[in-house]
Parts: structure tokens; sequence; C-alpha cells
């Protein structure tokens, strides 16, 4: 049958009868893998599509900071910290008053942050908006270097928990997983066991500590960040030994996610799944070892000025995203919901990004 055509000939022939056998330009980039550094050293492991992606984020964060900067060089370099508005009834005295300005800077600060604060400028936001920077007034401004020369050398069981979890914080990455960055590491955690000796150290706080120390620079200004995120943004005994706070949120959560997505939860709970089993580590790390660090930080930028809800919010929007994918399994495997919980941040050992279509790896990138 085929004795007249030359082999050339029998291979168009079938390429043509079957055209799926022919990868398409999209695919082969689609399966070409890339891994860069993102801007706080981790690194990032995805397709040629997610590099866009990301791209185009990035390129969102630099219009983003043209608006941070247009409005220092109208309103003065610290026009976010004038008083701003919490609650409706601040709202009726602003209003009463005349004091417009107030209520459009509150308006303003709020859907700028929710869309990310630029790089540069998250440490000294963060600072001042979180909190920290008043804490800090507060105390002789040597207390920091007179804490950790006081607790110099000193060995509890914290401290012996602490110099086991450092070599396991973000292993690999270039500064954190080095001698310099596990001494600064320690210190703001060794520091802050003893401030508040209730908390002491808790597995979790390594992670967000590190995080911390990478945005703000300094380890005394991520000691007073660290200090105000529990004793002002979350909520009490978060991190104390019998992790009461902890629970209590989860608790919540499970109804939040009963509530707001009902189909999943009634799913979870025929597979006899308990969601703390996923939600835990996000309440404790918030979020530092499950998503990429750009993304962890958007997340943050709300948190420091909204409060603890962000933490909700974040958890059942990544169940909604995986909601059909869920619904479709019979077992419950968490990378589903979001990166494997691995020892370290990097992309490498998570699936997450290839994964998922790419409006959604928009969102897990933090495109605003």
């Amino acid at each position: 049958m085929f004795g007249a055509q030359s082999k050339t000939d029998l291979a168009l022939e079938l390429q043509a009868q079957f055209p799926i056998l022919r990868p398409s330009i999209h695919s082969r980039r689609a399966n070409l893998t890339v891994k860069f550094q993102d801007i706080y050293g981790f690194t990032v492991e995805g397709n040629v599509d997610d590099v866009n992606v990301l791209n185009e984020v990035r390129e969102k964060v630099k219009q983003q900071g043209r608006v941070w900067w247009a409005l220092e060089a109208s309103k003065g370099a610290n026009w976010y910290l004038q008083p701003q508005v919490s609650s409706i009834s601040e709202v009726i005295v602003l209003k009463s008053s005349l004091r417009f300005s107030a209520l459009a800077n509150s308006i303003t600060l709020k859907k700028l942050i929710r869309k990310g604060i630029p790089p540069v400028l998250r440490p000294k936001v963060w600072f001042s908006l979180s909190g920290a920077a008043k804490k800090k007034s507060t105390v002789p401004e040597s207390y920091y270097n007179d804490l950790t020369k006081a607790v110099d050398g000193k060995v509890t069981p914290a401290t012996r928990q602490i110099d086991h979890d450092l070599p396991r914080t973000f292993p690999g990455h270039p500064w954190l997983d080095t001698p310099e960055g596990h001494a600064a590491l320690r210190r703001v955690l060794v520091g802050y066991s003893f401030r508040d000796s209730d908390v002491g150290y808790c597995q979790g706080l390594n992670y967000v500590a590190a995080l911390l120390l990478l945005v703000m620079k300094t380890e005394e200004d991520a000691f007073w960040m660290l200090a105000v995120l529990l004793e002002n943004v979350l909520v009490n005994d978060c991190y104390t030994n019998n992790l009461s706070g902890c629970h209590v949120e989860q608790r919540v959560f499970k109804d939040l996610l009963a509530k707001k997505c009902p189909r999943i939860a009634a799913h979870l709970e025929a597979l006899e799944f308990d969601v703390s089993l996923v939600a835990t580590e996000w309440f404790l790390c918030l979020f530092s070892k499950s998503l990429p660090s750009e993304t962890t930080l958007r997340v943050w930028d709300v948190l420091f000025y909204e409060g603890t809800k962000v933490i909700f919010h974040v958890g059942l929007a990544m169940f909604k995203m995986k909601e059909d994918e869920l619904l479709l399994t019979h077992q419950f495997p968490s990378h589903l919901i979001t990166s494997h919980a691995s020892s370290s941040l990097s992309m490498e050992e998570s699936d997450l990004v290839p994964d998922i279509d790419r409006k959604r790896r928009s969102f897990l990138f933090g495109l605003p």
C-alpha cells in the first residue's frame, strides 16, 4: 500500500493525519524550565509563561511606585502618617470638622497598600504604619543593643530550639543561609525570646523573622517589626506554648470556610480531612513558607495596616482558587492549595506555578 511513497512523504502524511503529534511552539515554550532569583534572593522556578507573568507584575509594581513618588512630591515624604480613619464614627467626625484631607489620605492609602507598597518604600512604610516606630520610641535608644549583649551566651530551651532551626530556615538563600545571616537571625529571635518569656520561641517565628530581616535591612528594625507583629497586630497567644490563640483562629477559619466555600467545606468533611493540617502553617508562618516571597510581602503590606483579618481573606482565596481541583480529588494533597510545605521557600520544590492557569498565577505573583 505504501510501496510507492518515500519515507519522507509517509512521515508528512502521518503528521497531517495526527497533528497532535507535532508539539506547538507554545507547548514547547511552556515546557521550558527557567530559574532565576527574585528581588529578595529566593530562587524561583517556572516556565516561560510564568516568567512573562512575573515581568508583567514587576512592571505593575514600577507603575505603582511612580504613584507613591508622585504623592510624596505633592504631599510630603510622610504624607501617609497624617491622621488615618479606622471606623465609621471617625469618618463622621472628619466630615463634620471639614478635615477632608485626612479622610482622602486614608482612602488613598488603603487603596495603594492593597495594590502593593513599592519594595524600596516598604521598610519605612511598614515601620511607621504598623506601630513599630511608636513602640521603639517608648524605650531607650540603646534598648536592642543592650538586650542582645545582656543575653549573649545564655542558654535556655528557646535558644536551643533556635539554634536547631537556624540552618533549616530557607536553606540555600544567598544571605540567610550563611554564618552572617544565621547570626543576625539568631540575635533577633533570642532577643525577642527574652523580651517576652510567655512567647519565648515558637517554630514558625524563624521564617517570619528571616523575611523581616530581608525587608527591613537592619536587625533592630526587624526586631521591632517582630515585636509589633506579636504584641499588637496578631491575636494574643498565637505563639505561646499551647498555641491557644492559633487554635481559636483555626476554629474561626473553619467556620468561615463553611460559610464562604460551602462546597469545599462539605467535601473536605466527607473526606474527614482537617483543614488545620494545612492552615496552621499559614497562620504561624504568615504564608512565608507557602507562597513566593513577593506574594507573601504583598499580603504583609495589608496585614501590617489592616490587621489579622487579612490572613483569613488570603486563606479563603487560596481555597476558592483551587475549588475545582479540590472537589475532584478523593485524597487531599496540600499542593492543590499552595506550594509544597518544604523547609525552603524556594520554588524549586514546588509544583505550584506550573500547575495553575495564568489568571491564578498572576494572583500568586501579586498582580493587582
